[in-house]
Formats: structure tokens, sequence, C-alpha cells
């Protein structure tokens, strides 16, 4: 079931670098919140806080809470392996795993997690590609290597290996800057249908796109050069696109800085 997540007083570092400042705010249960701003103010570095793939970076940490459904996934009792698996990731290059076939990528995650009769592969494998709308352009090469699809069918692998192991949250870093307009719209009308089953949370530079898909938006921005990144405003996405309450959003938006 897509879950809710609740930020308050985030910090995040890099060594004694702080890259994010006392963030909080709400994430809501199947929607696509869309994280926008200039480049270096923190939104991908927020996100990785999320799943707790920050504190894989050396010198990585945080400080402040990550609630999902009320259960802090910073407190000291909780596997940062079962957050992963809960908080699902695609990131921005497509990064199927080369030597493995396209059904062996989407198997991966679930055959770390347990054993499966191949009945039970099949039938989640299937699922999962269905589900990132691949299956009818693959179902005839599953044994062929995930890496000979092109890079828009790529990120859909990658889509699906993610969501086979049924997480809550769907986290996506740029999920479409490398590809071309047509896998961009094929990415960004798969994501509507996603946020039915899954939270997801979507950084983007492409503004158009947050428009597109996102229900609400937050921007991002650093104080000064060098200072860490805060958010500035979340709203609902066509408030912060038609009325923000922040002269700093409209300026970002407008184009008139960053």
């Amino acid at each position: 079931m897509a879950k809710r997540i609740d930020i308050s007083g985030l910090n995040a570092f890099y060594g004694s670098h702080k890259a994010i400042e006392d963030i909080s705010m709400t994430v809501e249960p199947r929607s696509v919140t869309a994280f926008i701003g200039p480049s270096g103010c923190g939104k991908s570095t927020f996100l990785r806080t999320l799943n707790r793939m920050h504190e894989v970076t050396p010198g990585g940490r945080v400080e402040g809470k990550v609630l999902l459904d009320d259960e802090n996934l910073y407190d000291a009792n909780v596997d940062p392996v079962t957050v992963r698996r809960t908080v699902g990731m695609v990131f921005q290059r497509p990064n199927p795993f080369p030597t493995m076939s396209i059904f062996d990528n989407v198997a991966a995650g679930l055959r770390l997690n347990g054993s499966y009769r191949k009945s039970e592969l099949n039938d989640i494998v299937e699922r999962s590609l269905r589900g990132a709308n691949l299956w009818n352009e693959v179902k005839d090469r599953l044994n062929k290597p995930g890496s000979g699809l092109s890079g828009g069918q790529q990120q859909r692998l990658c889509i699906a290996r993610a969501i086979a192991v049924e997480p809550q949250v769907l986290l996506m870093d740029e999920p479409c800057s490398a590809l071309d307009p047509i896998s961009t719209l094929a990415i960004e009308d798969l994501i509507g249908e996603l946020k039915e089953r899954f939270t997801i949370v979507i950084v983007t530079h492409n503004m158009q796109q947050a428009a597109r898909v996102s229900d609400r938006t937050a921007f991002f921005n650093l104080a000064a050069v060098g200072k860490p990144g805060r958010l500035i405003e979340i709203d609902e996405t066509e408030r912060i696109f038609s009325n923000p309450s922040v002269q700093a959003t409209e300026d970002y938006i407008s184009g008139r800085f960053g």
C-alpha cells in the first residue's frame, strides 16, 4: 500500500559540509511530488535521504526525521536495506545490470529478498513488465541482455525492476534527462499510471515535465553560493506555476534566474 512521508527538521551533510538545511514537508500517498530548483541546491541529496541512500556516500549523514506512516526511517533499530526495499529508486541514467537478461534484471531484487518458485517468478516478472508498459515490447526476448534495449526501454526496465519488489514509495531522480522526447513522454505517461499504486517523488529540471506529471511541486534554492539548500515553497502544482507565494519561486519558474 502506498505510504505517506512526513519529513521534519531534516539536515543532510557530506562530512562537515551541510548540503541541505531544515527541510520539513509532507508527501501524500498515491500522488506525484516534483522537486524543482537550480543545480546544486540539494534536490537529489534530499531525495536520497528518503531511502537512506545518502548515507552510502562517504561522510554522508542526516539529522532530523523521515517518517513513513509514523515509522522513523532513521531509528537505530531500522534496517537500511529494508528501507530501500520499501522506498525504491530509479536513477538519472538507465542502469540495467549489463550481463543479465531482461528477465533476470527484473527478478534480481526478488532473488535477493527471498526464494520463489519458477512459476511465481514468471508471474511477478510479467506483472512488473506490464506495470512498466514494457511487456509487449520484450516478451519474446526475455532471455536477451537488458543492455540491448533502447534508452527509453532500459529506463522502463529499471522501473519494472524497482516495482517488482512491491515498494510503497518510488523515487525518481531526473528519470528522463538522458532520453529522447518520445521516450520521455512514455515515462511521463507511465508515472501517471504508477501513482495509482505508489507514492512517487521525482526530481526534474524540466519545468514543463513538473507541470505535466506532478500533483504538488516543491521549489528548492540556495540562500547564497556555498550555503545549504533549503525548501522555499511547496504547494499544489497548478498554484506553484500560476500564483506562487514566494517571489523567488516566480523568478525561477519564469526564467529570471537559475
